[in-house]
C-alpha cells in the first residue's frame, strides 16, 4: 500500500460525520450522550479556550471528553494535558506517522514479541493481544530498535483511532472509544520482563498521556506463581485508574475471557473458535475495520509494513 493509499479520503469532519458520535447507553456521566449540565457547559468552555489558544484539530465533542474525563472535568488540567499532547503529536511526527512510518521487519519481530489486533468482544471493542511471555529482546535489537518500536506503537495507535474504531463505532450503531487487551504471560519470567522494563515504561506514558481514556478492558493471563513481584516493576508507570482496570488471571483464564470476548472472535490457542495460523494472526489485523460494510470514508485501514 503507498502512502497516498493510506492517507484520508475525506475530511475530518466527513469522517466524524460517518459514524455515531452517540456514547453506548451507560449510567456513567461525562460522555457525548451523557452529560450533565455542569459537564456541558465545562465542554463549551474548554473548546473556546483551546480555540482562542489557537488549536483547530481534534476538537470534536468526543476526543475533548476524554481530556476532561481524564482530569475530572478541570478544565486548567485539561488543557494543560492536551497542549502537551500536542506538542507531542507535533515533535514526536504524529500527525503524518500513518503515511511517513513503515515498519517493515514487523513479520520477523512479531515472531519475537507478537503484538497484534484480532476482531472484537462483546461491546464492539477492538481486541489487542500482547504475548509478552514470547519476547526476546536480544534477537529483536538485532532487526530492529527500541526506537522504531514506539514509532510502531504510535502507529498502532493512530491507526486504532483514525481507522478502527470508526468502524467498529459502525458496527456497533454506538460510540466505541476503547480497547480490550489481553496480556499473554505464558512463559514470562522476571528476567525477561527487565529486559523490556525500558520499553514498556515508555509505551504506557504514551498511552496515558497522549491517548487518555481509550482502555476499556485489560486481562493479564496466565499470570505465574510470583506474578506481583513482576507486576510490581510495572505498577509505578501506571495511574490508579489504569490499574484498577486490569483482571489478574491464571491459567484456568478462557472461562473469564469467554465472558467479555465471543467464542468466534477469541482465537482458539486462547480457548476460543477463532481458527487462523500463528502468521495469519500475527499479521492480517482481522476485525470490523477490514470489512467493506463498515469501513468509511476514511478507507480500509493502512498496514505498517509492505
Amino acid at each position: 500500500m503507498s502512502s497516498e493509499d493510506a492517507k484520508p479520503k475525506a475530511t475530518i469532519e466527513e469522517i466524524l460525520a460517518s459514524y455515531p458520535q452517540v456514547a453506548a447507553p451507560s449510567e456513567q456521566t461525562g460522555y457525548t450522550s451523557n452529560l450533565t449540565e455542569d459537564q456541558k457547559a465545562k465542554l463549551v468552555q474548554f473548546r473556546e479556550e483551546l480555540t482562542a489558544a489557537g488549536y483547530k484539530d481534534r476538537l470534536d465533542d468526543a476526543s475533548l471528553l476524554r481530556f476532561l474525563r481524564a482530569r475530572k472535568f478541570d478544565i486548567a488540567k485539561a488543557k494543560d494535558m492536551f497542549a502537551k499532547c500536542e506538542k507531542w503529536r507535533e515533535e514526536f511526527g504524529t500527525n503524518t506517522i500513518l503515511t511517513d512510518f513503515k515498519y517493515d521487519e514487523k513479520p520477523l519481530v512479531a515472531k519475537l514479541y507478537p503484538q497484534y489486533y484480532h476482531k472484537t468482544d462483546k461491546d464492539g471493542r477492538p481486541v489487542y493481544f500482547e504475548e509478552l511471555g514470547k519476547v526476546n529482546l536480544t534477537e529483536m535489537l538485532k532487526i530492529t530498535t527500541q526506537e522504531r518500536m514506539l514509532k510502531n506503537l504510535v502507529w498502532e495507535y493512530e491507526s486504532f483511532t483514525q481507522y478502527r474504531l470508526p468502524a467498529c463505532s459502525r458496527e456497533r450503531g454506538h460510540l466505541v472509544e476503547t480497547s480490550c487487551t489481553v496480556l499473554d504471560l505464558k512463559g514470562i519470567s522476571i528476567s525477561a520482563a527487565s529486559q523490556v522494563l525500558n520499553y514498556v515504561r515508555e509505551a504506557s506514558y504514551i498511552g496515558q498521556n497522549y491517548y487518555p481514556e481509550r482502555m476499556g478492558k485489560f486481562y493479564c493471563i496466565n499470570s505465574p506463581f510470583g506474578f506481583s513481584t513482576v507486576f510490581k516493576l510495572f505498577k509505578p508507570f501506571l495511574d490508579p485508574v489504569t490499574v484498577s482496570k486490569i483482571h489478574i488471571l491464571g491459567s484456568s483464564y478462557p472461562k473469564e475471557l469467554l465472558k467479555q470476548i465471543p467464542p468466534q472472535n477469541l482465537p482458539e490457542k486462547f480457548g476460543g473458535a477463532s481458527k487462523c495460523s500463528e502468521d495469519e494472526l500475527y499479521l492480517n489485523d482481522f476485525g470490523p475495520w477490514r470489512d467493506a460494510q463498515y469501513i468509511g470514508p476514511e478507507g480500509e485501514a493502512p498496514r505498517t509494513f509492505a
